[in-house]
């Protein structure tokens, strides 16, 4: 039932007039991911509501294919997920859509709350959908697990990144990750630094395109995920998320470093 898709995601953000273009075509599906009581206050038009905490109560790709059917997408479906959560709550549905084989997903490149300010269009209507079918083609080579990471990371061409806050890397982290925080991906108008700044950014962390990045964060691959995203806006080629984070990591009792002695820098975000 299941096999490796070679295709890959080439659009990584759409932005805000893009989109009300597409949306007036009918030629996107979007999905906002924020809570249910959100969505029905208002959404951006003609969006479908995903609340993350929905996808995850049961993320097995059986059942979130179910889920994308149900909301009108087909193989070939252009989709669009927002949040008003920096980004991170969308990139972990976009990355689950994804994995389970659909090509056309991006991000809004700004927040709902962003949308919103701009004066842009927002509607409480609930959108009428026929569900369609959708073939299964996990995407093996985007994910990582706790025993794939734990193989790999002591390779000289893999790089792991650690997505959290510098405080809550320096208390403990994976052996040998790299800190990248998620508050240094974005912009203050946009989710992600444009495409310049963020080869700088990562390029000043060594983080190399010849190399295999594996990003991971706190629990659920929410911040990591954004991260996934960013590696992926500047055409990194082999990056992978390790889902199940460091929550997951520490149950399994896997080794665990932690910064003995931090000074100034080491408390910065930069």
């Amino acid at each position: 039932m299941c096999c490796l898709s070679q295709q890959k995601n080439t659009r990584i953000t759409i932005d805000s007039d893009s989109l009300r273009s597409e949306i007036r075509d009918k030629s996107v599906r979007v999905i906002d991911v924020r809570r249910e009581e959100d969505y029905k206050q208002n959404h951006i038009p003609s969006s479908v509501n995903l609340p993350l905490a929905n996808l995850l109560s049961d993320d097995s790709p059986e059942r979130v294919l179910k889920l994308f059917q149900n909301m009108g997408i087909d193989d070939e479906t252009p989709v669009v997920v927002y949040d008003d959560t920096f980004g991170a709550l969308a990139s972990r549905v976009a990355w689950t859509l994804e994995y389970i084989g659909h090509n056309e997903v991006s991000l809004l490149d700004v927040t709902y709350g962003q949308w919103k300010s701009l004066g842009l269009e927002n509607d409480s209507q609930t959108p009428s959908v026929s569900s369609k079918s959708h073939k299964l083609s996990l995407r093996p080579d985007i994910l990582a697990t706790a025993d794939y990471l734990e193989k790999s990371k002591e390779k000289s061409d893999v790089t792991l990144l650690d997505n959290r806050e510098r405080l809550n890397y320096l208390e403990q982290h994976i052996p040998g990750a790299i800190n990248l925080p998620y508050r240094t991906l974005a912009t203050k108008e946009k989710i992600l630094r444009p495409k310049d700044e963020m080869k700088r950014l990562l390029e000043n962390r060594g983080v190399t395109p010849n190399s295999e990045i594996i990003t991971y964060c706190g629990s659920v691959g929410t911040l990591s995920g954004l991260a996934y995203y960013a590696l992926k806006s500047v055409d990194m080629p082999n990056v992978k998320l390790y889902v199940r984070s460091f929550k997951e990591w520490k149950s399994l009792e896997k080794p665990i470093s932690k910064q003995e002695y931090a000074n100034y820098w080491d408390l910065s975000a930069e």
